[in-house]
């Protein structure tokens, strides 16, 4: 048996408002992927997208001086709607409670897993490297609105260049040690010091093409996307 462990960015399920058309697909394909391999398991981790954002930022706007654990507190909550509604989609793969500390006693029936937001400090990243090493498996694919890992920021760098593979120590140089609320790096860096401890592999791709992410579940060595460890 084998557990695939995807940590999907809230931009994904809802960018602005739920992104009912393509979860559709998403479920197709998925369930798809497990139907054709039925010894296999997934865990999805899912993010706060735009509720989260908008939230935050009203937070942000009303109170100015709010501190970032409240902050994060209100980008957690984000998390666990959207990953009730991931939860609900799945349920035909297993009836499983909403996991929201890792470390917890935890029921893993079937074939689906779905977790959100943990506590401050860091984002749903750092959850899905915890389920990982949970269950065995040693790569988080972290799926979001960006396709690869880039020398510099392309929105803010025109020379900017798209990485095939970067060495976790090069990438934590390019997002840092330290987590802010609402931060838009490729792999949370609190989750990616955790994950080069452990010596895991992240896949960073894109969330929205499926034929993507079915290939990096089928295991297949040619895929868009950027390596990090």
């Amino acid at each position: 048996m084998k557990t695939h462990v995807l940590s999907l960015g809230g931009s994904i399920v809802a960018p602005d408002q739920v992104d009912v058309a393509f979860l559709r697909l998403f479920k197709e394909r998925i369930g798809g992927f497990l139907d054709r391999h039925p010894e296999d398991r997934l865990i999805l981790v899912i993010g706060g997208g735009g509720p989260a954002r908008h939230y935050q930022n009203a937070l942000r706007a009303l109170a100015g001086d709010a501190p970032p654990e409240q902050q994060d507190h209100v980008g957690i909550a984000a998390t666990r709607l959207n990953a009730e509604l991931i939860r609900g989609i799945f349920l035909a793969y297993g009836d499983n409670q909403l996991v929201t500390d890792p470390t917890a006693e935890l029921s893993f029936e079937g074939r689906v897993l779905v977790g959100a937001g943990w506590k401050p400090g860091f984002s749903t990243d750092f959850d899905a490297v915890c389920l990982a090493e949970r269950y065995g498996a040693d790569t988080v694919v972290n799926l979001s609105n960006i396709k690869q890992v880039y020398t510099a920021d392309p929105s803010k760098d025109a020379s900017a260049k798209p990485l095939v593979h970067i060495s976790w120590a090069d990438f934590r140089k390019m997002v840092g040690d330290t987590w802010n609320p609402g931060a838009n790096v490729p792999f949370d860096p609190i989750a990616a010091r955790r994950a080069m401890e452990l010596g895991f592999k992240v896949i960073v791709a894109s969330g929205r093409n499926l034929d993507t992410v079915e290939a990096i579940l089928e295991g297949k060595p040619d895929f868009l996307g950027t390596t990090i460890g």
